[in-house]
Parts: structure tokens; C-alpha cells; sequence
């Protein structure tokens, strides 16, 4: 019997082929009778690579051309960083499933071992691309200079080598899915710097008519990965953020309830909110909304107007 075909979408760089070839053997495993074939095409987001994210303003950067083929059925799926998936989807598109989350902390990549954000030297200058590691990173450590990091996890590390820069943050889950742990000083605690919403998990973005790739994706789905992930889109929903504002949030299933920790900061990190909550996992969305009204209550609102009205 011949086998019945799947095309994943996804970006060309290493971790995006990495991410769809780790979706492709979880879909071939568990569903003998399909095959899985790899499309790339590239984004605006790949395109661009010499302007800071945050002032493109554009919330589709790394999906639009993917979601173009999903609309017109080009591709049967496409591949997600679900950090870069933005939360209001076109009315075609659907997010399918979510794996399991790997951990999702940032980590530093410094000049030595067991460098962390606390001991780096005064002064020191850290390269991200990232304004909400900008934001948490100034309000621990006003002294710090930050520096515009852009491209992709091999190529930021690069850069940092051969640069004057003391140390560079990236997230865990692509250094260590590219087995580039060798370069890591240290593991940034979420205490000291929240994660983006979905960090660390993927998601698979279907076309909403697609029954048969609906059925399929069900086998590589993570239930709890999902409620926590709801919680933190909602959350960023309802602030209008995209992944390019000083936002944080990290949900968490645990046997007495879904935790879910927020927090929006001003870009230089001097004006902050963040608040802790918990609630049942089956109201994931609610509890994100929660969570924004409680800090668009306390002024979190004023903060990132500003921060929108300069993109």
C-alpha cells in the first residue's frame, strides 16, 4: 500500500530544519502508513537581517510566507518556534498540536564558566536581539550595556566569539537542540529572567479544513504543554504584543493547578510589573487574561504604548 504524503513548511535555518526533521521522525514513528517530506521557504524575517527586530513592528516576521502556503495548500503543516508564532492567526489557520516543552529558561554565553548575569564584571556589555531580555537583564543589572544582536543561534555565537562583547543570551532549547551546550556559562533562572511566551515549545500551524493532518498531529500533541502555552497567548493577546516587546510569561502545569508568572517592563528596565497566579489548567485562557488585566490595571499599559508609538 502506498504510503499517503505530508509536506512540513519551515524556515532554512539550522534550528527550523532541525525542529521540522524532529517533527518528521515523531510523525513517521508513530503513523507507519504516511512519509513526511521537508519544504523550506523563506521569511521576512530571514531576509532582513541587518535592522533590530523590534523595529521592523511587523508580528508575522517569521510565519507569513508559511501561512501563505498552509492557506493555498501548498504545505500540510507548518513548523513553529512557538515564541515566534504570533497570537491572532488568519481565520484558514488553526494551531494543530504542541509538543512537549523543552526546558525553557534563556541561558548566557559568556567568555568563562559558570559566568552569570550577577557576577559578570561592571559595565559589562551583553549582545540580544531581545527587548524583554533587554528589559529584565537592565532591572537586575542597571550597569550593563546592551548591544543589537541579530541571525541565527550558530551565527549569534559566532559573532559573540569574535567580538569585544562580555557575554551574548540565547535560549536553552536551541542550544542545546544544535548541541552547542559546549559555549553555555551559565543557566539564567526564570527568577531573574522570564522566558517569551511559548519558549521552548513547538507548535504545528494546519489549515483548519484539514481533517486528515488534524487526526496525524494528534500523536505527537502534549496536553499540559498546550494549557500552559494557552495561558501565556492569552496573556500576550490581550496586551497586543507581539515576540518583539518587553514581555515574559511562563505557565506551568503541576498536580494542584496551572502556575502562571507575567511580567512587562519599560525597555531600559526601570519601570516593571509582574504578578504570580494560579488556576485550574481547563481555564488556561482566563487565567491569562487575568493576568493582563491585573498588570494593564496596575500601569503596564502606559509602558508599552510608549514602547509601540516608537515602532
Amino acid at each position: 500500500m502506498a504510503k499517503e504524503k505530508l509536506i512540513i513548511g519551515t524556515r532554512g535555518s539550522e534550528l527550523a530544519l532541525w525542529q521540522s526533521n524532529f517533527i518528521k521522525k515523531e510523525i513517521e514513528k508513530k503513523n507507519k502508513n504516511i512519509s513526511v517530506e521537508i519544504k523550506i521557504i523563506k521569511t521576512k524575517g530571514d531576509k532582513i537581517l541587518d535592522v533590530a527586530l523590534s523595529k521592523i513592528g511587523d508580528k508575522g516576521l517569521f510565519t507569513k510566507e508559511l501561512e501563505k502556503e498552509l492557506i493555498n495548500k501548498k504545505i500540510d503543516l507548518a513548523v513553529h518556534s512557538l515564541k515566534d508564532l504570533q497570537t491572532e492567526l488568519p481565520n484558514e489557520l488553526e494551531l494543530g498540536a504542541v509538543t512537549k516543552r523543552h526546558p525553557m529558561e534563556d541561558v548566557l554565553i559568556a567568555r568563562k564558566k559558570k559566568t552569570t548575569l550577577m557576577n559578570l564584571p561592571e559595565g559589562a556589555i551583553i549582545a540580544t536581539g531581545s527587548l524583554r531580555r533587554r528589559s529584565q537583564v537592565l532591572h537586575i543589572r542597571p550597569d550593563i550595556k546592551i548591544e543589537e544582536l541579530r541571525g541565527n543561534v550558530p551565527s549569534r555565537i559566532d559573532k559573540f566569539l569574535k567580538s569585544k562583547w562580555d557575554a551574548i543570551i540565547l535560549a536553552r532549547a536551541g542550544v542545546e537542540r544544535l548541541k552547542l551546550t559546549k559555549y553555555v556559562s551559565s543557566i539564567i533562572s526564570i527568577d531573574e529572567v522570564l522566558p517569551a511566551v511559548g519558549q521552548g515549545a513547538l507548535g504545528i500551524e494546519i489549515h483548519k479544513d484539514n481533517n486528515f493532518v488534524k487526526e496525524v498531529i494528534k500523536s505527537i500533541h502534549d496536553e499540559n504543554t498546550f494549557y500552559a502555552i494557552t495561558a501565556e497567548r492569552a496573556f500576550l493577546k490581550k496586551l497586543e504584543g507581539g515576540c518583539q516587546v518587553p514581555i515574559g510569561a511562563y505557565a506551568e502545569v503541576k498536580p494542584n493547578g496551572l502556575y502562571l508568572s507575567v511580567y512587562v517592563g519599560a525597555v531600559d528596565g526601570t519601570i516593571t510589573f509582574s504578578t504570580q497566579l494560579k488556576g485550574s489548567k481547563f481555564k488556561a485562557e482566563e487565567l491569562g487574561l487575568i493576568a493582563a488585566k491585573t498588570l494593564l490595571k496596575a500601569g503596564a499599559g502606559k509602558v508599552l504604548n510608549e514602547i509601540y508609538k516608537t515602532r
